[in-house]
């Protein structure tokens, strides 16, 4: 079988991991069928949009699109093109995994999964300035949208993630101590849908500030992490650094058709061209999306051959104490997969 993907190689690296993780895919034995378009910086550079049309088009045929890191444009009306994105195609399931890989660091054998709600909250970016005594910016006003459908939808997700791939736990993780209503509503339904799922995976709940804490005291605890727009954003990146940053953690966003498949980290045009960024994240994205597609085998060799080059092969990039290219690297995991 020949899967058909969008491939976006994006702004500064991404070119450069992007090309890394096609040739690791390669490796795999499985075949691919690469239609290459463009989005952000590099889309103005050539039709003048940061979202063409014709890369819209193409992700609503394949369905499926294996995305490098993007540059916003700055003074073109768009808040985000990852967040267009997300909206265009309804991909309201954010996931974020992160486990341990370099020895030796603070915590070992974290292995968390965060799921966030992608298109609700504080994002949805509705927000206006009030004018007192003149003063056209004298109070900023921002709506938090939550509804019910949006919170059943991803926290039945997250329960159904879990059960499927062998999980033990979710966390609920809200405000609903402050934030009656938006979060109240949240761990509401929360609460509704674990019990559907006793017997099969555990369930509890955390205020967003206690969870933080309990991330660097004793992270082991977690296990799958539901939460609202803004506290998975924010959450999802403290992770992340539990496991040696964002270079080591790829991200997914999933909608009842469409998944887009990334690396969380920026573009990096400060190294863009000088070969020595980490491609990891962008690899372990594309595993990610083998996993979707059914492919989750492939998806776990590639994960473990990451391991295997980083903790015994002791080829690493520059970002994680070593002195490979991205290239060399790329080439080391190719090569364990063959």
């Amino acid at each position: 079988m020949t899967y058909r993907v969008t491939l976006i190689p994006g702004d500064g690296i991404g070119p450069e991991i992007t090309s890394e993780t096609v040739k690791v895919l390669a490796a795999t034995g499985l075949s691919f069928e690469w239609d290459r378009q463009f989005a952000g910086m590099a889309a103005i550079a050539a039709v003048g949009t940061p979202i063409p049309e014709d890369t819209l088009a193409s992700i609503r045929e394949r369905k499926l699109a294996l995305k490098g890191p993007l540059t916003t444009p700055v003074g073109t009306g768009f808040r985000s093109v990852n967040v267009a994105l997300r909206k265009e195609f309804e991909l309201f399931a954010n996931l974020r995994p992160a486990r341990t890989i370099l020895p030796g660091g603070r915590f070992e054998g974290i292995d968390i999964v965060m799921v966030r709600e992608n298109l609700e909250g504080l994002y949805v970016g509705v927000e206006n300035f009030i004018t007192i005594a003149g003063d056209q910016r004298a109070v900023a006003v921002s709506q938090a949208i939550v509804t019910r459908q949006g919170c059943e939808r991803i926290i039945r997700w997250a329960f159904e993630f879990a059960v499927r791939y062998g999980r033990k736990k979710v966390t609920i993780v809200h405000k609903a101590n402050i934030l009656k209503m938006v979060s109240g509503l949240f761990l509401e339904i929360g609460h509704a849908i674990g019990k559907e799922y006793e017997g099969r995976v555990e369930s509890t709940d955390l205020i967003v500030d206690n969870a933080a804490m309990q991330l660097v005291l004793k992270p082991e605890q977690f296990d799958v992490i539901v939460t609202t727009n803004l506290f998975g954003d924010i959450l999802s990146d403290e992770i992340s650094g539990l496991v040696g940053g964002l270079g080591l953690t790829p991200g997914a966003n999933i909608g009842t058709e469409v998944g887009i498949f990334e690396a969380v980290h920026g573009s990096a045009p400060d190294i863009a061209g000088l070969g020595v960024a980490n491609p990891s994240a962008q690899i372990m994205a594309a595993a990610l999306m083998l996993d979707h597609i059914g492919e989750g085998e492939h998806g776990g060799r590639i994960r473990q051959a990451i391991h295997d080059v980083i903790v015994d092969d002791g080829i690493r990039t520059r970002d994680i104490g070593g002195s490979a290219s991205t290239s060399e690297f790329g080439d080391a995991i190719a090569r364990r997969l063959v």
